[in-house]
């Protein structure tokens, strides 16, 4: 794999946020968790309450993928780059399954993409400036967050939206294991 110069990288970032907002994902071509679970008829209103719950979903994956470019950009350590593009690839398969979601529940992705990943790029920057393990600890922190707003998600989505709920449940695993990843990597707990 060719190695990108300082500058290549940085001009390389505006072609990753947009494909992180308007892509279609590849990912690690691991299968949509919902993929063989069959649709079940959902009324208006749900179908509305679990779209809106994936699109908030799809927005914070648009976030991570942000916060983990703009983590890696500062970067010091070569592992740590490396494993940072590694769970910003995992997470990819979660922006591509909830964007399937909202679509196959009738409603679109949020027109303020741009906007998510241009301010958590910046605070991925300047955690990564910090230096690789404050980096690593805010990766941890902020997964741990994030699977507290997932349980959360589980817990409101309607009870017959199983496609929903699969999704959420792998991405919670996945998110789990991003952190785990961090700390040992290297991450120190963050100061209060």
């Amino acid at each position: 794999m060719r190695q990108l110069s300082g500058l290549d990288q940085i001009f390389n970032h505006p072609e990753r946020s947009l494909r992180a907002v308007h892509g279609h994902h590849q990912g690690t071509a691991r299968a949509n968790p919902a993929g063989n679970i069959a649709d079940t008829d959902l009324n208006e209103t749900e179908s509305r309450h679990a779209a809106g719950l994936m699109r908030v979903n799809h927005a914070g994956e648009i976030a991570a993928q942000a916060l983990y470019n703009g983590q890696s950009l500062a970067a010091r350590s070569a592992e740590v780059k490396e494993r940072m593009h590694e769970s910003a690839l995992e997470e990819t398969d979660h922006l591509a399954w909830c964007k399937q979601r909202v679509e196959e529940l009738g409603q679109s992705t949020s027109l303020l993409g741009p906007i998510w990943y241009w301010g958590s790029f910046s605070i991925g920057a300047i955690a990564g400036a910090a230096g690789d393990k404050w980096s690593l600890g805010f990766i941890k922190e902020t997964e741990d967050q994030v699977i507290k707003h997932l349980q959360e998600h589980q817990q409101s989505l309607p009870n017959g939206d199983e496609k929903s709920r699969a999704i959420v449940n792998q991405m919670i695993i996945d998110e789990a294991h991003h952190g785990d990843k961090a700390v040992d990597l290297g991450g120190v707990p963050l100061p209060r």
